[in-house]
């Protein structure tokens, strides 16, 4: 989480230039190389947990990381949060760190919310589902992940 919140701020330039960053969180996979001008919210996930030695699922693809670690039935902070969009059954989706959640939101830090890495809300209903690393304990109920 350390290394994902230091990306805070980082943003999609305007149109005729990219951001090369957002290039670099690319670079991990299945899209190395494209701008900042195509959905990177799996390239930052994929990037942030490179930068910590655990592997992601080299996909550009949001719902790739449904088939990635382990589910968890109960989200905890720093874990994984897969969520739906436009249907539940479309390919579209958005993935982000999980950080907490009130009684219609949940709240993630991510790349690619409204064109930045930073925090947003999202409603519940779009989750699919919670995932964390298979290499790492799951954290106790109410304690943060590092």
């Amino acid at each position: 989480m350390e290394i994902a919140v230091a990306e805070v701020g980082v943003s999609a330039h305007p149109p005729g230039s990219s951001n090369p960053r957002i290039t670099e969180y690319h670079a991990g996979t299945n899209i190395a190389g494209y701008d900042d001008k195509v959905s990177w919210c799996s390239s930052f996930i994929n990037w942030s947990l490179g930068q910590a030695g655990i592997t992601g699922t080299g996909s550009a693809l949001a719902r790739s990381w449904l088939d990635w670690g382990e589910s968890i039935e109960q989200p905890v902070p720093g874990c994984i949060a897969v969520l739906w969009r436009e249907q539940p059954t479309s390919w579209h989706g958005h993935v982000g760190y999980y950080l907490r959640e009130d009684n219609e939101s949940l709240y993630l830090l991510g790349g690619n919310q409204f064109e930045q890495v930073r925090e947003h809300f999202y409603p519940k209903a779009t989750v699919l589902g919670y995932r964390w690393p298979s290499t790492h304990p799951v954290p106790a109920p109410g304690m943060r992940a590092a």
